[in-house]
């Protein structure tokens, strides 16, 4: 668990008095501390950066300019261009498209389709890709393959990961890359597989020893089963494709399991710059908290309780008390069960309040990590107890693909 520090408040405080609230920081101390240990832990493997985590085109350039990081993993087609467009030159598209418009785009530009590689799991996202070329759209699309890497138990009547790829059999990969190699206009470059039931859940909950050990025996199971099917998968693809230029895999809470894998070239990662609330529950790795937002205190309602600004951003993902942002900073704040994070208002109860005056600043921490771009359309970049710079989002150029 990070624990918040009195000090880390009285800084950012002082960082931010200039500036009126609600507003999101970025500590870059912690920022780049977070990118080191990342690197750290890839081994010397390259780290391809998930924008969907950043949404920030400034913080993007800072970490793909420290060692150990190279290329973009983007989240929609309409960002991957926009990227490459925007001087990034190696844009992996993480999730099929079907965006005719940006597939058009694509094809008849060489230098966008040197740029970016699509995603498909499927012959028909092909078709669709086909079917929006025009007819100066002949430019080669670089095609990357995704394979399932759910853990399947009790002879797959349990399942254990996202519902992704329907190819799960090193053989079905192998049949979709002949399936590209024989079609003009294509060409395989890559394999994907994202462990997000390794990398993306904690496997230390507070108070929940059972459960967290549980956790812990799932994804050694997981770990082993997919290490030696992607393995097999990655032979079954280059015996189609012997130029086979990347493996992708992992993320942020799976970075040194996924980079010994021989058979993985690079790791993915995001959500380990800002390090979000649901990245507290790690044995493997501790992050410093990277990316806050505060709130300003505009209600005194009673004792022990004051009433903050806004403050119902709640995550992505199955509904629940985890998807919301954490009080963080003072420490000892928690949610009105009977109102949690209000749209326009949150009440917030603890001994702590009392010492909050109107105009006083709550720190939260959002429970993922880019979703909090989605709510401001600046960050500003703190250095010690000074904002050095402040930084669109991609919210704040006008860019909201999803």
């Amino acid at each position: 668990m990070n624990l918040p520090a009195g000090g880390d408040r009285a800084r950012y405080d002082r960082a931010t008095a200039h500036l009126d609230a609600p507003l999101a920081i970025v500590d870059l101390a912690a920022f780049d501390a977070n990118a080191d240990d990342l690197a750290r832990r890839a081994g010397g493997k390259p780290i391809r950066v998930a924008s969907k985590s950043v949404r920030c085109r400034a913080l993007l350039e800072r970490v793909l300019a420290r060692p150990g990081f190279a290329g973009i993993m983007s989240y929609t087609l309409a960002e991957s261009i926009w990227l490459a467009r925007s001087g990034f030159e190696d844009v992996l598209l993480a999730y099929p498209s079907a965006d005719r418009a940006g597939f058009a785009e694509l094809a008849g530009d060489p230098k966008l389709a040197g740029a970016v590689t699509v995603m498909i799991d499927d012959p028909a996202q092909l078709e669709l890709i086909d079917g929006s070329r025009d007819g100066a759209g002949t430019h080669e699309i670089r095609v990357c393959l995704e394979l399932d890497t759910a853990l399947h138990l009790f002879g797959g009547r349990v399942r254990v990961g996202a519902r992704r790829s329907p190819l799960r059999d090193p053989a079905a990969l192998a049949d979709l890359a002949r399936t590209v190699r024989a079609r003009p206009g294509f060409r395989v470059v890559g394999i994907m597989g994202y462990e997000g039931h390794v990398a993306g859940v904690g496997d230390s909950l507070a108070g929940r020893p059972l459960r967290s050990r549980a956790i812990r025996l799932m994804q050694a199971t997981a770990r082993k089963e997919l290490a030696a099917r992607r393995a097999e998968a990655v032979r079954a693809v280059r015996a189609v494709v012997p130029d086979l230029e990347f493996v992708n895999g992992g993320g942020t809470g799976s970075v040194q399991q996924t980079a010994a894998e021989d058979a993985v070239t690079e790791i993915a990662a995001g959500s380990g710059l800002y390090v979000p609330r649901l990245f507290d529950n790690y044995t493997s790795f501790r992050g410093r908290p990277a990316a806050l937002f505060a709130q300003p205190v505009v209600r005194r309602p009673g004792v022990g309780v004051v009433t903050v600004l806004g403050g119902g951003y709640p995550a992505s993902g199955a509904a629940g008390a985890d998807r919301l942002p954490e009080p963080y900073l003072p420490q000892g704040l928690r949610y009105d069960p009977q109102e949690g994070a209000g749209e326009v208002q949150t009440p917030l109860l603890g001994s702590p309040a009392d010492d909050l005056l109107i105009g006083d600043r709550v720190w939260f921490r959002h429970a993922k990590a880019g979703e909090l771009c989605e709510r401001f359309d600046a960050l500003h970049l703190v250095e010690g107890d000074r904002v050095t710079a402040t930084v669109p989002t991609y919210r704040g150029e006008g860019r909201t693909f999803l």
